[in-house]
C-alpha cells in the first residue's frame, strides 16, 4: 500500500512508487521517487523511472528524446516481463508431458550422462561419445511431479524480476548458461553412468543472479540468502540429488549476473557478452578434459 501523503514513511529501506511491495534503495535521478530494479532506465547520470522517461518528469512534459527505456543491465524494457519465463515453464512442462506419452525412453535418449551402456542396443551412449545435446535437453527433463513442481515453482517467482531486472536476451543466455554449467559439472564430478536430470542447475543459476541483483539494488538479502540456505541443505542431505548440477548454476549465474548488472555503461554489452563467452569457454575446456579421460 502506498504511503499517504503527510505520514512518515515507514522504517527501512523506501518501496517502489510503482510496486509498492518492493524495497529498494534506488531513486530516480529527476524525481527523487524510489524506483525497483524492473522501473530502473539507465540515464546519463544514474537511473530514471518511466513516468519520467516518458513524459519528461512526474508532471508531465516532452518525453526525454535521448532516453530510451532501458533495464538495469541495458537491456530493452519488454511489456511483458514475464515472456521468457513462461515460455521457458511451457517448454518444460511440454517436455513432461512428452515423457508421460513416451516413457522412460525419452528420458533415457535425452538425460544427462557421461558416458554408459545403452542396454536396450548394447551401445555405448553418452556425452563422451558424442551426444552433446544431453547438457541441454536435460535441463527440461522431470520424471516426478514433484520434482517439476519444486523447479517450475523456483522459476516462476525468481524468473521474472530477473527478466525484468536483465531485459529477455540476457535473462535467456543466464538460464541456459546455468544450466549446462550445472551440466558440466555434473559430467566432470559425478559417475559417468549415473543419469541425472531437472532444471535445478538453471533453477539455481536464477538463486545466484537473484543475490547479485539484490545486493546491487541494497535490498534485504536476508530472505533469498535463507531460501538459498535451505536449497542448499536439501542439497547435500536429501538422497539421490545431483548437488554437482546445483552448485555448477549457482556458481555460474552468479558470475554472469555480476558481470550484468555491474559492467560500465561504456562497453557494457563487450563485457556481458565476453564474460557469457568466457563462461561458455569454461564449460567447452572441462568437458573437453573429462572426454579425454573417459576415452583415454
Amino acid at each position: 500500500m502506498a504511503q499517504p501523503h503527510g505520514q512518515p514513511p515507514p522504517q527501512g529501506l523506501a518501496r517502489c512508487y510503482r510496486h509498492p511491495d518492493r524495497e529498494t534503495g534506488i531513486r530516480c535521478t529527476r524525481c527523487e521517487r524510489p524506483i525497483c530494479p524492473a522501473c530502473m532506465i539507465a540515464a546519463p547520470v544514474g537511473y530514471q523511472c518511466p513516468s519520467c522517461v516518458a513524459g519528461g518528469g512526474p508532471g508531465g512534459g516532452p518525453p526525454a528524446r535521448a532516453a530510451r527505456p532501458r533495464t538495469l543491465a541495458g537491456g530493452v524494457v519488454a511489456a511483458d516481463p514475464r515472456m521468457v519465463t513462461g515460455i521457458l515453464l511451457g517448454l518444460n512442462l511440454a517436455v513432461f508431458l512428452a515423457v508421460l506419452v513416451v516413457g522412460d525412453r525419452l528420458v533415457t535418449d535425452l538425460g544427462m550422462l557421461g558416458r554408459s551402456l545403452d542396454t536396450r542396443t548394447y551401445a555405448i551412449v553418452g556425452v563422451a561419445e558424442g551426444e552433446w545435446y544431453r547438457m541441454l535437453t536435460s535441463a527440461f527433463l522431470h520424471q516426478q511431479p514433484w520434482h517439476l513442481a519444486f523447479n517450475m515453482l523456483g522459476l516462476w517467482f525468481l524468473g521474472p524480476p530477473l527478466e525484468a531486472a536483465l531485459g529477455r536476451v540476457r535473462f535467456l543466455a543466464l538460464y541456459l548458461l546455468s544450466a549446462l554449467a550445472g551440466s558440466a559439472l555434473s559430467y566432470v564430478l559425478a559417475e559417468p553412468n549415473v543419469l541425472s536430470l531437472g532444471a535445478s542447475g538453471a533453477i539455481f543459476g536464477l538463486f545466484g543472479a537473484t543475490a547479485v541483483l539484490m545486493r546491487r539494488s541494497r535490498q534485504d538479502m536476508r530472505p533469498i540468502l535463507v531460501l538459498l540456505a535451505v536449497n542448499l541443505v536439501i542439497t547435500f542431505v536429501w538422497p539421490d540429488i545431483a548437488w554437482q548440477a546445483h552448485i555448477g548454476g549457482l556458481v555460474a549465474g552468479g558470475v554472469i549476473a555480476l558481470a550484468m548488472v555491474n559492467a560500465p555503461r561504456r562497453g557494457r554489452v563487450a563485457v556481458q557478452a565476453g564474460t557469457c563467452a568466457a563462461v561458455a569457454l569454461a564449460i567447452v575446456i572441462a568437458c573437453a578434459v573429462r572426454t579425454a579421460e573417459l576415452l583415454g
